[in-house]
């Protein structure tokens, strides 16, 4: 009997493990340009046409090769970047399988003209049909010019499931801007059909980010750089006001090697956290450098993944130096008027607002109160000035304070605008520093003066990041500080409920609650934490201990980052509670003592900024 299992052919074979490595016409991009950034290359072109299904071709003006080279190269495993086992474990270079030029010479129609720098004569390669190779000598430049034409003219059902030309063209820009931005100092052009459709001169770093994304680019990126000698991170950050709905913006680089790691943009979104609303990504370009020793590129002939010797360790590094970068930076989002088709101009975020490491200076700056001048702005004055603008802003007609929570819109006349008593623009008289009043706008946001412009705080979600972070604090503390109540209130709550708050009393006593369980489903609050207005003690219990259950529901939250959320949002002030310049002042002074002021912890904004210039434009006065 005849065995039934067979060697293939080569030729069969080839073109299986050709499907490895040319996947699509952005696989031969790929590869063919990490070859000419191996070949010490300083000005490399790609020119496709039909999105690379017709023609791709890379030249560049490296070391280029002898005709015996040029020969092996197209050969299974033919390499000139490691020769030992050990050299696996000290890969500098891009490529190194040896699979990539025989793999694309099995799908596909090759031609190389490559010539070395002291060689008069260079070699001219073809493969046209399989096993036939035919080599000349030509009078070539120096460096080495690959052109794959016709890719997978042999594999039909290949060829039939590549996608339209503008995805295909769409992988290929991907890979390319990837690999220009992993080496600036190289100088790429990139022609569709004869158009120069990218010209990238050699340069910095962030002269290349401009070239790729825009002119200002550097202006909505925060700087990273940590270097030690065991590994080092540097690159940029974007600011929340460029974030993203879908992935793509992410890149990471690992010795200079564009990776994907989950692990690694887990880090990155973990020192974000709040900062992202649901479904967002940010957007990075971060350079790792480790010893080659402690990585494994060799998972996959893609090359995209990676393993690290000590994955825990990365991460945690990762995360601490993002970290830092982003408590590094005011993050207070800038918003300009932007044309819209549909509505005319419309208020957005723009990104595009340098800001310097470690320079806080534009906030609200309320000097000393004790040398302070007036102006002769009056009452009267302010008045006329806001009423000319809307019937719903009114000055406030008594002092007597709000009943509390009011509605979400906050929009009764009576409450329009809350003026203090010092509400004039004021100069401190020592440092000549403009300082300012402070405007509660409907009792929902808060309006104050600063270096730029104008500075726009949102008091519940301000109040909500406060005690946010007090919370987190007092479990990290285990010190609970509770306001005893004078005559503690009894509630009773259904059995699953009842049951939840005893399970997480431990946690709650911490925050500053001191309730006792009775029967019945009875709990009696004896004590609340010292933030909770009089009065509201049991809603705000109520309505805690419900948002926990639906967050424990629906997300999928720590225990305590939960029942920091759900206190935080319950018991901060509301939109239409009524604030004195005092407690203006101070809920400010505390939310910039926080961590992260720029967004609640549902990743809501806090603070918006509109620049004098905006105002200005809008005045035409520029």
């Amino acid at each position: 009997m005849a065995s039934r299992i067979k060697i293939l052919p080569d030729n069969i074979a080839n073109k299986i493990a050709a499907g490895e490595v040319v996947q699509r016409p952005e696989s031969v991009v790929k590869e063919l340009l990490e070859n000419a950034v191996d070949a010490n290359s300083t000005s490399i072109e790609l020119i496709v046409k039909q999105a690379g299904k017709s023609l791709i071709q890379v030249c560049d003006n490296g070391t280029g090769m002898t005709e015996e080279e040029a020969l092996l190269c197209i050969q299974k495993h033919a390499t000139s970047k490691i020769s030992s086992i050990e050299d696996l474990e000290s890969i500098k270079t891009m490529g190194f399988r040896g699979e990539a030029l025989s793999s694309i010479a099995a799908v596909s129609q090759l031609e190389i003209k490559t010539g070395m720098r002291d060689s008069e004569t260079g070699t001219l390669l073809k493969i046209e049909n399989e096993n036939e190779i035919i080599t000349e000598k030509i009078s070539s430049p120096k460096g080495t010019c690959v052109s794959v034409k016709n890719i997978f003219y042999n594999i039909p059902a290949r060829r039939k499931f590549l996608k339209s030309d503008n995805t295909e063209l769409k992988h290929i820009i991907d890979t390319f801007n990837r690999i220009a931005l992993a080496h600036p100092e190289i100088s790429f052009k990139f022609f569709n059909s004869d158009s120069l459709v990218f010209d990238y001169p050699n340069g910095t770093i962030s002269e290349r980010i401009e070239q790729i994304f825009a002119d200002n680019m550097m202006d909505a990126l925060i700087p990273v750089k940590e270097i030690t000698d065991y590994l080092s991170l540097t690159g940029y950050l974007g600011k929340p006001s460029i974030f993203k709905k879908s992935k793509g913006e992410q890149f990471l680089f690992l010795n200079n090697r564009y990776v994907v790691n989950k692990s690694i943009n887990h880090a990155v979104f973990t020192a974000f956290e709040n900062i992202l609303e649901k479904g967002n990504y940010p957007f990075f370009i971060l350079f790792l450098s480790i010893d080659p020793a402690k990585i494994d590129v060799n998972i996959h002939p893609s090359k995209l993944e990676v393993k690290f010797d000590d994955e825990k360790d990365i991460y945690n590094f990762v995360l601490a130096v993002i970290r830092k970068s982003i408590a590094g930076n005011d993050l207070v989002p800038g918003m300009s008027f932007t044309s819209s088709s549909e509505n005319g101009e419309k208020l957005a975020f723009n990104p595009f607002i340098s800001v310097k490491q470690n320079d806080f200076s534009d906030r609200p700056n309320f000097g000393t109160r004790e040398k302070r001048e007036r102006t002769s702005v009056t009452d009267e004055d302010i008045d006329l000035v806001f009423s000319s603008l809307t019937k719903n802003i009114l000055p406030e007609k008594e002092s007597s304070s709000s009943t509390g929570s009011g509605s979400d819109t906050g929009l009764n006349p009576e409450q329009g605008i809350t003026e203090q008593n010092e509400n004039q623009i004021e100069r401190s008289a020592s440092t000549g520093i403009e300082t300012t009043f402070l405007v509660q706008l409907h009792n929902k946001y808060i309006l104050s003066q600063i270096k730029s412009g104008l500075m726009i705080i949102d008091q519940h979600v301000a109040h909500e990041r406060i005690l946010y972070e007090k919370a987190l604090a007092r479990f990290e503390a285990n010190l609970p500080f509770s306001q005893q109540l004078l005559f503690p209130i009894k509630l009773q709550f259904d059995l699953a409920t009842y049951g939840i708050l005893k399970e997480i009393d431990h946690l709650i006593t911490k925050i500053g609650f001191k309730l006792k369980y009775l029967p019945k489903n009875y709990v009696l609050i004896e004590g609340v934490p010292d933030d909770i207005k009089r009065g509201s003690e049991e809603n705000i219990l109520k309505d805690f201990i419900s948002d926990y259950i639906q967050n424990q529901t629906e997300k999928n939250l720590e225990e305590k980052d939960n029942i920091a959320k759900s206190y935080s949002c319950k018991a901060a002030i509301k939109a239409g509670d009524r604030l004195s310049e005092k407690e203006m002042r101070l809920l400010i002074d505390q939310l910039f003592a926080t961590s992260m002021p720029y967004v609640c912890p549902h990743g809501r904004p806090i603070v918006i900024k509109i620049s004098l210039e905006e105002f200005d434009r809008r005045f035409g006065r520029t």
